[in-house]
């Protein structure tokens, strides 16, 4: 059988390019438990992080911070996590890794893309496409001081021309980068805009690394269309994964078993039936569903302060593909406790009539 796989993400055994993205206030435990409870086993793919700080990672205790819990399967090591770090110094990047590594890393994402007021006063994050000799040198010594893989996550330059792109990426792939991770918007445009897809078609045409695209994925026909027509390694999901946690699981199903090099598609832990959800009111009864798990598992993992703030920020997010979305936040956002909250889940997602959007307005 014939992986659809086109590079490989290093000695990593990736086999499915498809990728949640390291989204802050979103990609924490409770949220990658939701999602690989709605993904077959067979999928093996890179789980991200919510950015963490490297200047803060060296005092902390990995796995009872808020941002670096992990799952009692991700402490088994049954997923490839691939950890988000900002920085910009050796000894904060070099402690960040050993440390990382010894919590369960795979390999350890750079933040090159962060286009917030407080990465760029500290030349973090985005602010480094504008000196990539030195963007290099971080690379560099990410690469000096550990044996993981190294990737970047960054966005397109000022003008989204190639040869502006160029400049900045050459370095780092000089230095040692395994794999790019282009969000293809300039740092003003910050979610605003499009996503120009072919300019990161146009930069993997350029590289022998692997490069993956990220943005404006909502949905499972989106994500294979991108990666078939852009010719991209890997397809980056962000926001769409809150409003269809099941996403991945839908790719695959769609693409076949066989094309993925796998024999079968084991049906996830949530799974409803042998198949995915593909209609738009099915959806809706899979979103409540998740929504009550999701509630669970932020309770599980996380203070009830912690938990309610995660829960308000997930639904933020997610209600814009569900009509009558506002009225489910709205609803929800009166209630202050893991039983409240579960019975007007259950209240609310009674209704035949609600249905999720295969796209909506995500320039907010």
């Amino acid at each position: 059988m014939q992986s659809i796989l086109r590079r490989e993400f290093s000695h990593l055994n990736v086999n499915f390019p498809f990728f949640p993205a390291p989204m802050v206030g979103l990609t924490h435990v409770a949220f990658r438990d939701l999602i690989q409870s709605f993904t077959p086993p067979e999928l093996i793919t890179l789980w991200p992080t919510e950015m963490l700080n490297s200047r803060r990672i060296p005092s902390q205790n990995m796995g009872e911070t808020p941002e670096s819990l992990l799952s009692e399967d991700e402490r088994r090591g049954d997923f490839l996590l691939n950890p988000q770090i900002l920085g910009n110094e050796e000894q904060f990047i070099k402690d960040s890794i050993v440390k990382l590594k010894d919590w369960g890393a795979c390999a350890i994402d750079l933040n090159m893309g962060c286009p917030v007021k407080k990465a760029l006063k500290h030349n973090y994050g985005v602010s480094l496409i504008g000196d990539p000799d030195y963007a290099a040198k971080v690379v560099g010594f990410a690469k000096n001081n550990t044996d993981l893989p190294i990737s970047v996550k960054t966005r397109a330059g000022e003008n989204k021309e190639i040869d502006e792109l160029m400049r900045f990426v050459s370095p780092l792939i000089n230095a040692g980068v395994d794999w790019l991770t282009l969000h293809p918007r300039t740092p003003k445009e910050k979610r605003k805009g499009t996503a120009d897809w072919l300019l990161v078609e146009k930069l993997r045409s350029r590289v022998d690394i692997p490069i993956v695209g990220n943005g404006d994925i909502q949905n499972y026909k989106q994500a294979i269309k991108h990666y078939n027509n852009f010719l991209v390694d890997g397809v980056m999901i962000g926001r769409g994964l809150t409003s269809r946690p099941w996403m991945l699981w839908q790719i695959a199903y769609e693409i076949g078993p066989e094309k993925l090099g796998l024999q079968s598609l084991t049906p996830p832990k949530l799974a409803l039936s042998d198949k995915p959800p593909m209609d738009s009111r099915s959806e809706a009864k899979y979103f409540g569903l998740a929504l009550k798990y999701f509630v669970a598992f932020c309770f599980f993992y996380f203070e009830e302060r912690d938990a309610l703030k995660k829960i308000k920020f997930m639904l933020r997010n997610s209600s814009y593909w569900l009509n009558f979305g506002q009225r489910c936040v709205s609803i929800l956002g009166k209630y202050k406790n893991e039983n409240d909250i579960q019975f007007a889940l259950n209240e609310f997602f009674q209704s035949d009539d609600l249905s999720l959007s295969e796209t909506t307005n995500l320039r907010y």
